[in-house]
């Protein structure tokens, strides 16, 4: 059985008011304007004048777009100084991306395109993959990573950095030791995944290509739906979900690359 076999839907349909605020939020996203003051501010906080200067833009222009990006929560203001001129500084309001602003704007765009929510509206399905697509481009640094969903720590985002990743639950019995982001570390709360020092899965990445084998866990690994043979590699497309033991006690993952965006449901 291979994945396109195997539905990955969660959600079957989206009510009418998420349906407008995602519609809402890719009006904020589609604007190439926006995701150039995204570039802009992404190292270093900016006041208005030195964003304007930057895209190229006027200033009240640039007020305006920013506003846009501070209705999402994806840019943050906060008071700082201006440049030194021969008057002296002064006060102005400094704009940034908020900390993971980036990764959340992935997470947000690879969960509904990746899940294959039935959006009933067509129109809202291409927008949805143009502006995945189009962000994507933009900011082609970005990372796959694994979206957890569900639990104490649901929407928690796990950039993949290495070429080798452990995933397991904290270890009680180490308390010590460091954080590592060349592993998963999920909560105990998630009491069916084995402890990373013995590692419930791990994620190799061969070129392009990234695999996910089962490391002899208890509750065994599952990518949609199907479980894996201990030490069986198994490849992951975009979207493909893993569960790592069954049921609330587990662990649920979504597998997420951007700028890979799947034909659309909503035909």
């Amino acid at each position: 059985m291979t994945n396109d076999d195997v539905s990955k839907t969660l959600i079957l349909d989206m009510d009418g008011d998420d349906l407008q605020e995602l519609s809402e939020y890719l009006d904020v996203l589609s604007s190439s304007t926006r995701l150039r003051i995204l570039k802009a501010i992404e190292r270093r906080p900016k006041d208005i004048r030195q964003i304007s200067s930057e895209i190229e833009t006027s200033y009240e222009n640039t007020r305006k777009h920013i506003n846009k990006l501070l209705s999402i929560g994806v840019v943050r203001k906060e008071a700082g100084l201006s440049r030194p001129t021969a008057r002296g500084v002064r006060p102005v309001w400094k704009y940034s991306l908020v900390p993971g602003g980036l990764e959340m704007i992935t997470r947000n765009l690879g969960l509904f395109a990746n899940l294959k929510l039935t959006l009933t509206d067509a129109v809202l399905a291409e927008k949805l993959a143009g502006v995945r697509e189009t962000f994507s481009g933009e900011f082609s640094g970005q990372l796959p990573v694994l979206i957890l969903l569900g639990g104490a720590e649901d929407g928690k985002v796990f950039p993949l950095r290495h070429e080798t990743i452990a995933i397991g639950r904290v270890d009680p019995d180490a308390p010590g030791r460091p954080d590592h982001d060349d592993e998963i570390l999920l909560g105990d709360d998630y009491a069916a995944v084995t402890r990373i020092s013995r590692p419930h899965a791990r994620l190799t990445r061969r070129d392009d290509t990234w695999f996910i084998e089962d490391c002899g866990s208890t509750g065994g690994t599952f990518v949609n739906g199907t479980q894996l043979d201990r030490g069986r590699r198994q490849e992951l497309h975009d979207g493909d979900l893993i569960e790592l033991a069954k049921g609330a006690p587990g662990a649920t993952l979504v597998f997420v690359v951007p700028g890979e965006v799947l034909p659309s449901d909503a035909a």
